[in-house]
């Protein structure tokens, strides 16, 4: 099995793999100088060296070149503090230019060999000219880089709903798939604004408990259910997994909660049975305990994983009823 080092070049940021040749004692918070394909630049060592599998790699490794001296650290901190005043100036050049583009970032290398420019748009960008013109400014390699929504909330910071720091721009060093699936199995409600973050996307916490909460549902009834109970016999309304609870209509019009352990599910292997031959259909999970139809909202395809809440094109945040009215 190889053997990577893991490297970082900016706080809270993706850790890449590297070789890190005869530098086997290297040792986390270290800085080293590595190459990468624009070039050499300065990390940090995120963890030790270590053998991993060989599925792990999507590519050639490339090789630590060697540690960090005071020189390197000094140079890239020198560059570092530029960078919020060439922002600026990015900014108003791509202002002058009239791109439909928001300028996010702008990270040198530590030698200031090259640039890189992060901005958002909502379709390609023609940026030829505004990169001519930066490349005559700051007499370096200018490369753009288009990012996401997301990676854009990442860079700028803020807070959450919870009240907290965002967690991509904390702690989370990647984003992973989140689904309106998620927010379902949580018993969320299902409206755009308060299952969003501030960037406009599913906010990333929805997957934080989700296996959780799959596994405990897989002990529990559907919703639409018949089951058995003290009580008598009635329909599940609600489920609880993290208590383990259910509300149940009973046939009497009734509405009472159970445990799991007080409730039988009659033909369990086949599925929630019917009304012993009546015609009363089954209700329906989009039903309330009155009998009356919910706002809620359709499975997403694969395609729709990460997009914005309510987005145009997107089955989230669409309710059946509203489905050709176009999401706030």
């Amino acid at each position: 099995m190889p053997v990577v080092v893991g490297v970082s070049f900016r706080p809270v940021t993706k850790v890449y793999y590297f070789d890190p040749g005869v530098l086997l004692d290297l040792a986390a918070d270290e800085y080293v100088v590595v190459e990468t394909s624009q070039g050499q630049d300065v990390g940090r060592v995120t963890w030790s060296p270590r053998a991993i599998g060989e599925s792990r790699l999507a590519g050639d490794l490339k090789p630590v070149v060697r540690r960090a001296t005071a020189a390197d650290l000094l140079e890239r901190d020198r560059f570092r503090r530029q960078e919020e005043d060439v922002l600026g100036q990015c900014r108003a050049k791509a202002a002058d230019h009239r791109l439909p583009m928001v300028v996010v970032s702008a990270e040198y290398s530590y030698d200031g060999s090259h640039l890189v420019v992060s901005f958002t748009a909502e379709g390609r960008i023609d940026f030829r000219d505004l990169v001519r013109d930066l490349s005559r400014q700051f007499n370096t390699r200018i490369e753009m880089k288009q990012i996401g929504v997301r990676d854009q909330a990442k860079v700028l910071g803020g807070v959450g709903k919870c009240g907290r720091q965002l967690c991509c721009s904390s702690w989370l060093r990647e984003f992973n798939p989140v689904t309106i699936k998620m927010a379902k199995q949580q018993n969320l409600p299902l409206n755009p604004p308060e299952i969003s973050g501030v960037c406009g996307r599913l906010l990333c916490c929805l997957s934080y408990e989700a296996d959780v909460y799959e596994e405990a549902r897989k002990q529990l009834p559907k919703v639409g259910a018949a089951v058995v109970t003290p009580a008598g016999e009635g329909r599940v309304r609600r489920v609880q997994p993290l208590t383990e609870t259910i509300t149940v209509r009973l046939d009497d019009g009734a509405t009472q909660e159970f445990t799991l352990a007080d409730i039988q599910i009659p033909n369990a292997k086949g599925g929630a049975r019917g009304c012993g031959g009546c015609s009363a259909r089954r209700p329906s999970a989009a039903e309330d305990e009155n009998g009356e139809t919910l706002e809620t909202a359709e499975e997403p395809s694969a395609a729709d994983e990460n997009q914005p809440a309510g987005a145009p094109g997107s089955k989230r945040g669409r309710s059946k009823r509203h489905r050709n009215r176009p999401a706030d």
